[in-house]
């Protein structure tokens, strides 16, 4: 099998419940897993154009597979639709559309204020503390299209009841991508009580998918 890059969700963290859980679940069948610090320990100047370097210098050029959570699924998508080598993709409810998004959960005084200081005050759930998060987030993110076009073999979870990303973005993604599945889980934004369902799902679709490609037989 091919190595499997875990992408986190935003404010999170290479030690989430999620990324351990899948990293110890597919290790545990042989799979390579890495899981990313896309961060880099300076959250503060977040972008999704730095996020996604940190993924093409782990990938290194090689076929890999990727698993990404909420805005990582947005990242998994965003690469992969630049980078046909990428052999497949699991999202947990993707954060599509991620620039849309942020403002309308944040509304317009809010973001005024935000672009007014340049920074804002936001909880970080892997340091669980309040961090400051720079406008650069923002004026980045809006360069970037709402839904990738990538064409690889893609397992999608999203939970019925989120309230964070909704359901209707990975409908939407789905509909128009004939190599997407989509499994509408009963479960929120977090899906943590829904793991041990996905973990059999997952490791499945990356056997089918991610299979490293056979070495060519020597010429005698």
């Amino acid at each position: 099998m091919n190595p499997v890059l875990y992408l986190h969700g935003f404010a999170s963290g290479p030690s989430s419940r999620k990324a351990r859980f899948f990293r110890e679940y597919l290790e545990a069948a042989g799979a390579q897993v890495e899981v990313l610090d896309l961060a880099r320990d300076d959250f503060e100047h977040l972008t999704l154009t730095g996020q996604l370097l940190v993924v093409e210098e782990a990938a290194a050029g090689r076929r890999v597979a990727l698993i990404g959570s909420s805005m990582g699924g947005y990242l998994a998508a965003l690469y992969a639709a630049r980078h046909p080598e990428t052999a497949c993709l699991v999202l947990l409810a993707p954060a599509f559309d991620f620039a849309r998004l942020w403002r309308e959960r944040l509304g317009e005084q809010q973001m005024e204020q935000w672009l007014g200081t340049g920074w804002i005050e936001t909880f970080h759930y892997a340091l669980n503390r309040p961090c400051r998060l720079a406008y650069g987030l923002m004026e980045d993110a809006s360069r970037y299209e709402p839904f990738p076009d990538f064409a690889q073999p893609t397992l999608i979870f999203h939970g019925a009841q989120d309230d964070v990303v909704p359901l209707e973005l990975s409908e939407r993604c789905a509909a128009v991508h004939p190599n997407a599945q989509l499994e509408v889980l009963d479960s929120g934004h977090e899906m943590l009580n829904v793991l041990e369902a996905m973990g059999p799902r997952t490791l499945g679709f990356l056997e089918r998918f991610n299979a490293a490609p056979q070495t060519p037989p020597l010429r005698p």
